[in-house]
């Protein structure tokens, strides 16, 4: 018996013995890939259907690097992805009736996938060594590595969106360049304040943030990194002295500066553009008008009509919530209120902390981004950010113990105890 259960323990396959991957870095990796769409041209010799199929492909590969990270699939139950499977649930059906049934089919069924990728990575929710915001950090430092890179590169065509800053190693335009920035700033500023980074890591990515968000010209970006800020570093402002002094300084050097240089920040803030552009949020508003007056069935009104390119009469919407309204109805936008009221409120049940901090941070930056971008409706970095700030809030794992049942005369002898080791 004793021989027969070694070369039994001896066979197991590897989904048994333990995960391939260690953590879920390589799959957060390719989730990145793919919610990167490929467009424009690049420096490298990288034709525009090869860069397209990277980006959709890497969805593919995420779920099986998922998979090898956690061959047993095991999921936490929460909240938050509960109601965006919701979403997609909702999106699979509404576009299946779309008038262009394919793509919007298509875009739908890539969303289901993405949200069961997220569910794979849940066993790595509510850990202490935050395995997820490490490698959502790690992401964004290499994307605005390569931004820079290629700025010092070909400067010309860095800077050819209207003289602002977007990506042409990978093509990403300007508003998505500064929103990668805002993150990785808020992210690392709500850490120094709570003594978890060094002074040098914060220094550094201090200076590269700040230059790309004013290389960028994103007014939303840098109002939003603001407001959170606001929010997140003043959850740590009683148990915090480095945010009491912080904050201090930083509205007192926020007055001097404006008064000193008022006429340069305006300029920069209006962008050469007229008082009726700036009026119209550079013609955004016309576009949500449009929108609201066209004609509607109570079924389109409530469900939507479908996933598409967020755009409306060929102009996008630049809009999260004129874009779900539009693509998955009142119902699409009232999911979304409600995951990030999830994430809100969970976040307040929470002790003060890093993990609330920079959870209450991501949650303020994305409402107000949503302003002006879209993205909370469909597979999108914002619902990575989301993602990150709702695992930073969980409930930390239980680690189950259980005894292990032992076969007569292997590893036990009769009359001792078995040994409890966790699943």
């Amino acid at each position: 018996m004793t021989t027969l259960a070694l070369r039994a323990a001896s066979f197991r396959s590897p989904a048994l013995a333990g995960p391939l991957l260690k953590g879920p870095l390589p799959a957060w990796i390719a989730l990145y890939v793919n919610v990167m769409p490929f467009q424009g041209t690049s420096l490298l010799p990288i034709p525009h259907p090869l860069g397209q199929a990277i980006a959709q492909g890497s969805l593919l590969a995420a779920l099986l690097l998922a998979i090898l990270a956690n061959p047993g699939m095991v999921l936490r139950p929460n909240a938050f992805l509960t109601l965006l499977t919701a979403m997609a649930v909702l999106a699979v059906t509404v576009s299946i009736h779309n008038e262009f049934v394919v793509g919007s089919t298509y875009r739908a069924v890539r969303l289901l996938l993405f949200v069961l990728v997220l569910w794979v990575l849940t066993p790595w929710w509510g850990r202490n060594d935050l395995p997820l915001l490490r490698a959502h950090l790690l992401c964004l430092r290499v994307i605005l590595a390569l931004v820079w890179l290629g700025a010092l590169v070909a400067p010309g065509v860095a800077f050819s969106f209207e003289g602002r800053l977007s990506g042409t190693i990978w093509p990403i335009v300007p508003p998505q360049v500064a929103h990668y920035a805002a993150i990785l700033l808020g992210c690392t500023a709500v850490l120094w304040f709570s003594r978890v980074v060094s002074g040098r890591t914060m220094l550094i990515t201090l200076v590269a943030g700040a230059a790309t968000l004013v290389a960028t010209h994103t007014r939303t970006g840098l109002l939003a990194v603001v407001l959170g800020l606001i929010v997140g570093g003043g959850s740590l402002f009683v148990g915090h002295a480095r945010v009491r002094r912080t904050m201090a300084v930083g509205f007192l050097s926020a007055f001097v500066v404006w008064t000193v240089f008022s006429p340069v920040i305006v300029s920069w803030l209006t962008r050469g553009q007229s008082s009726q552009d700036l009026a119209q949020l550079t013609g955004r508003t016309k576009v949500w008008d449009a929108v609201a007056e066209r004609r509607t069935t109570t079924v389109q009104e409530i469900f939507g009509t479908g996933l598409g390119d967020k755009s409306f009469g060929g102009l996008p919407i630049d809009s999260n919530w004129v874009a779900t309204h539009v693509e998955l109805g009142r119902l699409g936008v009232a999911l979304v209120v409600a995951f990030l009221l999830a994430i809100l409120l969970t976040a307040l049940t929470r002790p003060a902390g890093p993990r609330r901090a920079i959870a209450l941070f991501i949650v303020v930056y994305c409402i107000t981004a949503s302003y002006t971008e879209t993205g909370m409706g469909d597979a999108s970095p914002y619902l990575l950010d989301l993602t990150v700030a709702a695992a930073l809030v969980a409930v930390p794992p239980r680690i189950a113990r259980r005894p292990v049942t032992a076969e007569p005369g292997v590893g036990t002898n009769r009359g001792q105890p078995t040994r409890a080791v966790s699943p």
